[in-house]
Order: structure tokens, then C-alpha cells, then sequence
């Protein structure tokens, strides 16, 4: 009987190997490639006043804002050492000692800072309603979301912590654990895992948590978004939805996530000395549990608090006029065509 599922032995984190060319950077042209599809058919059932070239330049700039979020985010927080305050041109310098590693370390919540701070300016700039603009992104994110984890998958990190069930997998690169300890000796003996005479350390199968995260925080939030995108009760609202749903998703796989071995738990209600790998108690949270409860709380606060109550909130589900104008950029909604049930005059 199969106990434990073996890593992918074929998945490899270079597409040819030799070649500079990563599985996780590739996954991120695929997640932006999706998002923009999705993006650009929400401009056309809607018939929303955005031209080719606006269109370009939002992705354009809201790519660069999220990578630069997502990076310096990365650096500050998850980063321990002061390597980054003593040489800060490394934290976008590719190479480390003459080989090329790509860039090590992207913060998913410094990424949706650096969104947000994106299609507000980008929106004022060229006098577009932030919140439709952030409406359909919140559309589209999370599926492209996706493959971002399934980058993390192929690369073979972020693994969860050790499960014994029927979907517990090996990864190659998780940290082997001392055969000392007497829950790792239970463990290997459920996995049906034989421990070598004279080994000190044992790999143990673990949670793929990437992929809890890629079904939940992607497929499945993404859908429900996806129903909501012509239901909406007020422009915003499927933003205030993205940051709860994730934020809620993300806080409760982050309890079968293990989290990072220099931060563990900074904060502990209750204090333990149990390894992060063994266990996460109910009420120690890691840095993705607090930054991610912030995003919920947040989520909420703009959906029933701000959002709910701004002027000019009536959503406009479908514009009449389709042709790409000057007038268009000002984002002006014709009258709704009265044969249309779901149009409403927006105010």
C-alpha cells in the first residue's frame, strides 16, 4: 500500500536544463497572460471605454508595481540578514557568485501593495474609476494566482508541515529531521518509512501546501469572484471580496504550511516549544498569518464600511458605448439601453 507520495522526479525547476530559464519565472508570464485574458473579455461583454493601448500600458505598470512590491517586501520582511540593507542592489541583481539564481524571495502582500498603489495612480492619471479598474482585476488575479503556486510546486519549496496521510508527499529539498525525537520516529512509522542504523536525520512526507494554495486561494476564489463580476452590488465591492476571500483562505492554510525557520511564530498567545514541523498551535501565528489577517480585516472595512457608503458607488454593469474615444477615457456611461434587464443608470 502506497503511504506516501514521492516528489515528481521529472519536475525539474529549469525547463532545459543548463539554461537560465526557470519553470517559476515562466509561471509568472502564464498568471499574467490569464489575467489579462480575463481582464481584456470583461472589457468586452461590459463594452467598458478602455482602447488597446490603455489597456497595455495598466498591465505594463501594474506588472512593474507588483514585482517591485513583491520583491522589496520579500527583502525587508523575510529576509533575516542584513545582506540587502549593506548591499541594496542586490535585491534586484540576479546572479550570486558569477551563476545566475533568478530572484530569490517574492512577497505575495508586497505584491498586492504594489498593485493597488498601480491602478490608483494609473486610474487618476487617465481618469478612470479606480474601483471598476480594481473590480476587474479582482476578477482576474486569482487565477492567474495559480500558477505562481504551481511555480513554488515545481520548485519544490514552501512545503507544508509533516502529514502521514494519503496525500503526505517527500519533498526532495525539505529539511530531514532528527530521528532522535520520538514524534519523528511515530511519523516515519505511519508513512511506512524505515529509518536506516546509524542515520541521524530522515525525510519526512509533508503537506503540499502550493497546492492547497493554487485550489483554494486561486481556482476556487477565483470562481466565486467570477460569479459575483455582473452581480455586484456597488462598485468595489468585488476588491473588498479578493482581500476578505484570500485573506481568509491564506490565514487557515498557513496552519498546514510550515513557516519560515528564521521567523517561526512572532507572535505565540500561548507559548510552545514543539518544532514548527511538527505542529502549529491554534493560536501562534506566522508572518503570513498576521499579514494576511490584516488583509481580511481590511477586505471587510472597505467592503461594509467605505465602499457600501462612497458616492457614485451604483455599479454599471454593461456600457452602451463601445468605440474607443477621447470621451471614453473619462469614463462616461451612456444611458443603458432599457431592452437590457441588468443595465442600470449609473449615478
Amino acid at each position: 500500500m502506497l503511504l506516501t507520495i514521492q516528489f515528481p522526479s521529472w519536475l525539474s525547476p529549469e525547463i532545459i536544463p543548463g539554461l537560465p530559464i526557470r519553470w517559476y519565472g515562466a509561471m509568472y508570464v502564464v498568471a499574467f497572460s490569464v489575467a489579462s485574458f480575463l481582464y481584456r473579455k470583461q472589457i468586452r461583454e461590459r463594452h467598458f471605454p478602455m482602447n488597446d493601448e490603455q489597456l497595455v500600458g495598466l498591465f505594463f505598470w501594474g506588472i512593474i508595481f507588483l514585482l517591485l512590491g513583491a520583491r522589496i517586501f520579500a527583502t525587508i520582511v523575510y529576509e533575516t540578514s542584513d545582506v540587502y540593507r549593506r548591499q541594496p542592489w542586490l535585491v534586484f541583481w540576479p546572479f550570486r557568485n558569477g551563476q545566475y539564481v533568478g530572484l530569490q524571495g517574492m512577497s505575495y502582500h508586497g505584491g498586492v501593495i504594489g498593485g493597488l498603489v498601480a491602478i490608483i495612480i494609473y486610474s487618476t492619471l487617465h481618469r478612470f474609476d479606480y474601483r471598476e479598474i480594481g473590480d476587474m482585476f479582482a476578477a482576474s488575479a486569482p487565477l492567474g494566482y495559480t500558477f505562481g503556486r504551481l511555480g513554488n510546486f515545481i520548485n519544490g519549496e514552501l512545503w507544508g508541515r509533516v502529514y502521514t496521510g494519503p496525500w503526505g508527499m517527500l519533498f526532495p529539498q525539505a529539511k530531514p529531521l532528527p530521528v532522535s525525537e520520538a514524534w519523528v520516529q511515530e511519523a516515519a512509522r505511519q508513512a511506512d518509512i524505515t529509518i536506516q542504523n546509524g542515520a541521524t536525520l530522515v525525510n519526512l512526507p509533508r503537506h503540499p501546501s502550493q497546492l492547497y494554495e493554487a485550489l483554494f486561494e486561486g481556482v476556487i476564489l477565483w470562481a466565486f469572484i467570477w460569479f459575483f463580476r455582473n452581480r455586484k452590488p456597488f462598485k468595489g465591492f468585488l476588491i473588498g471580496l479578493y482581500m476578505a476571500g484570500y485573506g481568509l483562505c491564506r490565514f487557515v492554510i498557513e496552519y498546514f504550511r510550515e513557516p519560515d525557520a528564521a521567523l517561526g511564530y512572532p507572535i505565540q498567545l500561548v507559548k510552545t516549544n514543539l518544532p514548527t514541523a511538527y505542529v502549529h498551535p491554534l493560536l501562534s501565528f506566522s508572518t503570513g498569518q498576521i499579514f494576511s489577517l490584516i488583509m481580511l480585516i481590511a477586505g471587510l472595512v472597505w467592503l461594509f464600511l467605505i465602499a457600501a457608503h462612497l458616492p457614485n458607488r451604483q455599479p454599471v454593469l454593461v456600457y452602451l458605448d463601445s468605440a474607443h474615444t477621447s470621451v471614453a477615457t473619462r469614463n462616461v456611461a451612456r444611458k443603458p439601453s432599457r431592452s437590457r434587464r441588468r443595465h442600470r443608470k449609473p449615478r
